[in-house]
């Protein structure tokens, strides 16, 4: 069944309003022009946000998931330290990637969710992030910020499966986001966007002349294909009118990268600092941050063994004790990170309020590798919150029906995700 994707209107345009022609339905997104052409008509809705925060090594359910189910649960060990902020997220247990295994490997499907095993690799296709900047990114500087604790590797991907690599120097993404570029820099950024849209319409054109010859079948993928080099000239014209604006001035030094590998913690501070920053700023409204793991021993007290092999416990009491140390404050951090959001209002609202915020991983048990029951904490967004939706841990649920819940309120009028199944059953929005 084909998939389409709509986009939300004023009163004055059908909410299923559709652009149509040689077979491709495409949809049209809010312009700035409707308000004009007609007068008195709603405003377009709020800026949405969507944060992907990723865990390579997962978060042991025994210390994360709550006893009780729906608002009257009791908080876990990781939980206690966002009894403050309880009302504003969900705890999510008993879900998973349907047709998703591998242990590690399965990083490439985490916002993808796209079915793979353990044998050969299947293709990914596009990640739940990029498909919110492929249709709602052209409104900021940068579509998305795909970003990591170290490494290029990110759980990102394009519609073609290649991954997108991820920023992990905060220094270099506080350049990229609030330093802006000499004269000299702007109009090569200028130069290569303008080259760039030469190569495309000659790239179209010898396309075009192509099609008389082909069959029905091969025009459909022609028009596909035109639908893409279109989508690559507007993302060049957007670069070339965003290097002629200024970048937002904010009241922050530029950072200085933590130098030692082994610092996960601080490392993910620092770099929530910088979302934090970039969503204050619409810089970008769409974000992936993968926190892939430490293999060396973190400065914790009480911690004397690298993190991997803790993840790794075999059930081991020191090792998980350890662990624990560790796995706590990436959910502090995490907690620090809501309550940012929340202290910054935006017409009447807090930023916490229009940005939905995800922290999960592929590994629901990473000593085994397990990819069933994934640690899910969802947060802000306009949902209603405040509880522990426990689903089935043998038979788990869909975890891709966040997605399409998540996505639905961000803005996209998308009926599946990959392999979901509906909306979320007890996420109110």
């Amino acid at each position: 069944m084909s998939r389409q994707v709509h986009f939300s209107f004023g009163k004055k345009l059908s909410r299923r309003t559709m652009l149509r022609s040689a077979g491709v339905a495409l949809s049209m997104p809010w312009l700035s022009a409707m308000n004009q052409a007609f007068a008195g008509s709603d405003k377009p809705a709020a800026p949405r946000r969507f944060v992907a925060m990723t865990l390579g090594l997962g978060l042991h359910a025994e210390n994360l998931n709550p006893s009780g189910v729906g608002r009257d649960y009791e908080p876990s060990l990781y939980l206690k330290s966002l009894e403050d902020i309880r009302d504003r997220y969900t705890v999510i247990s008993g879900t998973s990637h349907p047709g998703v295994n591998g242990g590690h490997r399965a990083e490439a499907s985490l916002l993808s969710a796209t079915p793979m095993g353990s044998g050969a690799q299947s293709r990914t296709t596009i990640s739940v992030d990029q498909l919110l900047a492929k249709h709602l990114g052209n409104q900021t500087r940068f579509p998305s910020l795909v970003l990591s604790s170290a490494g290029s590797n990110s759980p990102s991907y394009t519609e073609n499966g290649s991954m997108i690599p991820a920023e992990s120097s905060p220094a270099r993404l506080f350049m990229q986001l609030f330093v802006t570029d000499s004269p000299a820099e702007q109009k090569k950024q200028i130069h290569r966007a303008r080259q760039g849209q030469s190569i495309m319409d000659l790239v179209a054109e010898d396309a075009r002349a192509l099609q008389r010859e082909l069959g029905d079948s091969d025009r459909d993928r022609l028009d596909a294909y035109f639908t893409s080099v279109r989508e690559l000239e507007k993302r060049m014209l957007d670069a070339e009118q965003w290097a002629n604006r200024p970048k937002p001035e904010v009241d922050y030094a530029k950072p200085i990268d933590i130098s030692n590998p082994n610092d996960f913690i601080g490392r993910q501070r620092l770099m929530n600092d910088m979302i934090r920053l970039a969503l204050t700023t619409d810089s970008t409204r769409f974000v992936s941050y993968h926190l892939g793991g430490s293999g060396g021993v973190l400065p914790i007290k009480g911690v004397d063994e690298g993190y991997h092999s803790l993840s790794h416990h075999g059930r081991d009491e020191e090792k998980l004790a350890q662990l624990a140390l560790i796995e706590t404050e990436i959910v502090k951090a995490y907690g620090d990170f809501l309550r940012g959001l929340e202290k910054v209002e935006e017409d009447g609202e807090t930023l916490l309020d229009r940005t939905s915020v995800l922290l999960t991983s592929n590994l629901g048990n990473a000593s085994s590798h397990s990819n069933r029951n994934m640690p899910v904490l969802f947060a802000g967004g306009g949902f209603q919150h405040g509880q522990h939706l426990a689903f089935d841990e043998k038979n788990n649920y869909p975890l891709p029906n966040l997605y399409v819940s998540m996505l639905q309120k961000t803005g996209l009028e998308i009926d599946q995700f990959a392999t979901s199944t509906g909306t979320m059953t007890g996420l109110d929005g």
